[in-house]
């Protein structure tokens, strides 16, 4: 093979890898060919000559003067159950959402995205919840107003004051957990056809959602202090994005941290195109300080601000916020009853702010912070051990983004794993570019045991 056919060869895989993963369904524009060669590393030529021969296969067709579409027949529609078991499904988001929710308590599950339940506050969330059932029975029967829980609202408000941010009560709502408050931001802001970007590699669940409301999902390279600022002001340009999704303290999967000279350009960036920003904040309390935040810096003009307390408090007692322009908040209000009729779980949100009010928050999260500076060291050296080098060593959080050994696929490591009982998380899951086979996210919470480390030794060397 020469090596313009490797480059060749290397596109359409790439191409192929998207349109398997459900990256990119049938009817969804392929990215442009100038932007893709800049992706791959390769010449505009090259994915001229990729594109007409996936086009001469029938996966991908040509529309004159619009670009390059998947064809209809590229792909059966995505179904909520596959005929499949989940175990040979492709290794998609999907994937590693069905393993890690799944799998049995006892099995490790270094791919995950929580902490283990004995490092949550387990004694604290016992005593909220044994205090609201003494409270008013309303509580326990009712459905939550349209905003959520008054007293949980103030407490965010009070956090929110001390980044700077001056928010009022029109400016702030709850939902009942942060995934649907993209969603709900989705269907408020977002037509089938529009474009949405998101970092490369991003938290996997935010690809998997923006597909369900049929958007072009266009991917920026992540550094170690943002998105490639260029590579994002090109994009603007070049795509006019509606909306850009990311997650700005401890990103995900990464671990790396906005810098205040990035944040600045990207906000004057996306000023300039109309772009809308969605700013995750789930991790900002594992900081050990607060970072730059786009919310912060924009004071919630055209940035949004989503969070919950699911990695700090409890994924079972779910809760999660929308702070926004009060036009804004008032439209997804109105959404939120439309799909949910009410507010979140006044259960669940009046829990979270039992835990908020008092002094034991701040101390289980110093506490987090401690055991997870010593979890990340242990684990970057026993990773090591193996071959597997971290990207960056995060200031904070659970993640730690890993390179494996060259020539090492991760999907292909993962399904070795999971064989034995052992749930990761590879690469590309995360990519929107199909460009992180040499990636793993490891949750190093979960990687205490010697076990996870001997498994994985024999999935790396039976791969290998």
């Amino acid at each position: 093979m020469t090596e313009s056919t490797s480059r060749i060869s290397k596109v359409m895989a790439a191409i192929n890898g998207r349109i398997a993963s459900r990256a990119l369904a049938p009817g969804d524009r392929l990215p442009s060919i100038r932007r893709f060669a800049a992706t791959m590393g390769v010449s505009p030529s090259t994915v001229v000559e990729a594109y007409d021969r996936l086009a001469a296969e029938g996966l991908i067709r040509a529309q004159r003067g619009s670009g390059f579409y998947v064809a209809g027949s590229a792909l059966p529609p995505l179904k909520l159950a596959e005929a499949e078991t989940p175990k040979a499904r492709a290794v998609d988001p999907f994937w590693v959402s069905r393993q890690s929710l799944d799998a049995d308590a006892a099995v490790p599950k270094p791919g995950c995205g929580w902490l283990p339940a004995d490092w949550m506050p387990d004694a604290a969330l016992r005593r909220a919840i044994r205090s609201l059932a003494k409270g008013d029975s309303d509580l326990l029967s009712y459905y939550g107003s349209t905003r959520g829980s008054a007293a949980l609202r103030r407490l965010l408000l009070g956090r929110l004051a001390e980044e700077g941010i001056s928010a009022g009560p029109e400016h702030l709502m709850l939902t009942s957990t942060g995934t649907q408050a993209l969603d709900l931001i989705g269907r408020f802001l977002l037509r089938p056809g529009d474009t949405v970007l998101v970092d490369d590699p991003c938290y996997f669940n935010f690809q998997a959602l923006l597909k369900a409301h049929q958007v072009t999902v266009v991917g920026v390279p992540y550094t170690p202090s943002g998105p490639d600022i260029a590579a994002f002001e090109a994009v603007l340009a070049a795509e006019r994005p509606r909306l850009y999704v990311t997650t700005s303290a401890i990103h995900n999967p990464t671990g790396a941290t906005l810098s205040p000279q990035v944040a600045h350009r990207l906000l004057n960036a996306a000023a300039g195109s109309e772009t809308i920003i969605v700013e995750d904040d789930i991790f900002a309390d594992f900081e050990p300080e607060p970072s730059t935040r786009l919310a912060a810096l924009d004071g919630l003009d055209r940035v949004i601000r989503i969070g919950s307390f699911s990695k700090t408090l409890s994924a079972s007692a779910r809760c999660g916020y929308i702070a926004a322009r009060p036009d804004w908040v008032e439209g997804l209000v109105d959404l939120q009853i439309a799909t949910n009729f009410g507010g979140p779980s006044p259960i669940s949100s009046e829990i979270i702010a039992h835990m908020l009010a008092g002094g034991g928050y701040r101390k289980h999260m110093e506490d987090l912070r401690r055991r997870l500076v010593r979890a990340r060291r242990e684990t970057a050296e026993r990773l090591s051990r193996l071959g597997i080098t971290p990207w960056l060593l995060p200031r904070g959080g659970f993640n730690l983004w890993c390179r494996l050994p060259e020539g090492l696929d991760s999907g292909e490591v993962a399904q070795a794993a999971l064989a034995d009982g052992l749930v990761l998380a590879p690469g590309n899951v995360f990519s929107v570019s199909q460009s992180a086979a040499g990636f793993m996210r490891f949750n190093v919470a979960h990687m205490l045991e010697p076990h996870v480390y001997e498994v994985l030794a024999g999935a790396l060397q039976r791969r290998a």
